[in-house]
């Protein structure tokens, strides 16, 4: 057998083994089949060529559950560092010539996703025609490997200590109301504020508002009884926008809405804390291309995002 065809058949081989991997991760074969933009009879006809060619049987599968056999857990365990000794091989021979290709599943805040991160994101696939993004809009931190998602850009605390946590700026946030609700001149402190009508986003603050001085750092603190709370950070400029209350927003959501007087910002030398901007990822020995390119763009796209406001 020559060179070439050594290298297909060992890629043929390693081809199999990912499968086998994303199938045990994936917790079914129309999950992995999902993930991996393939069919269920595809992923199946693989698995069973995996388990013809090493004469084991790795999967003991009923109607209802899908359970690894002692072989197949070994299997798992070796194929994983395979298949990443593999990827890792292929890099260091492509070098930065490498380009990013394949499917590329991110999970980003609903918000955020739909206005900040759109124009990079489209930026991103420009530059790299071979590549597909899944762009997967839910505001919790998903599960990699069950899901098959490679990267995921959070809002807020970090919570799961388990994963690669890379920084990427911060969201500044102030509090609004429409014009409609103000009865004179707009609220320039924390007591004036505490008496307006409220309205709460659940992810970041329910039932009590905090707020720091800019310029001498005092913290003030004061209970609210929301008229609305939401999950969703539109649903809530929506709300203010209508005259319902005043709330705690990202500026980047409202700037448009102040510069025009449909919004305005109270208390302007009051502040909420700003929210970290995270890019997360599993930890690997090896990152594909599409992964590296993507962090890449983020490292610019989310500082100049979140700076807008």
């Amino acid at each position: 057998m020559n060179t070439d065809a050594l290298t297909a058949a060992t890629a043929d081989r390693v081809a199999l083994l990912e499968t086998f991997v994303r199938i045990v991760e994936a917790g079914s074969l129309s999950a992995a089949a999902a993930q991996m933009g393939s069919t269920q009879p595809t992923v199946s006809r693989r698995l069973q060529t995996l388990e013809r060619m090493l004469g084991v049987r790795l999967l003991q599968r009923s109607t209802h559950a899908m359970t690894l056999t002692d072989d197949g857990a070994r299997c798992y365990e070796r194929a994983k560092e395979l298949v990443a000794g593999w990827q890792s091989f292929e890099s260091d021979l492509r070098g930065t010539r490498e380009e990013a290709a394949g499917l590329l599943r991110v999970v980003v805040p609903h918000a955020f996703g739909q206005h900040q991160m759109i124009p990079p994101l489209v930026d991103f696939l420009k530059h790299h025609p071979r590549m597909a993004v899944e762009w997967v809009l839910q505001d919790r931190t998903p599960d990699f490997t069950a899901e098959g998602i490679d990267c995921a850009i959070q809002v807020g605390t970090i919570t799961d200590t388990s994963v690669v946590a890379l920084p990427l700026g911060e969201v500044t946030r102030i509090v609004v109301a429409a014009p409609m609700l103000l009865d004179g001149p707009p609220p320039a402190g924390p007591e004036e504020l505490a008496r307006l009508p409220w309205l709460a986003l659940q992810t970041f603050y329910r039932d009590t508002v905090v707020l720091t001085h800019a310029a001498t750092g005092e913290t003030a603190r004061f209970s609210i009884r929301p008229r609305l709370s939401t999950d969703g950070l539109y649903a809530l400029r929506g709300a203010a926008l209508l005259g319902l209350g005043a709330a705690v927003v990202s500026s980047w959501a409202v700037t448009e809405d102040i510069a025009a007087g449909r919004l305005v910002h109270l208390a302007p030398q009051w502040r909420a804390g700003a929210l970290p901007v995270h890019l997360l990822y599993p930890p690997a020995r090896f990152y594909p291309a599409r992964l590296r390119r993507f962090i890449d763009i983020m490292r610019t796209a989310v500082p100049r995002a979140v700076g807008g406001g």
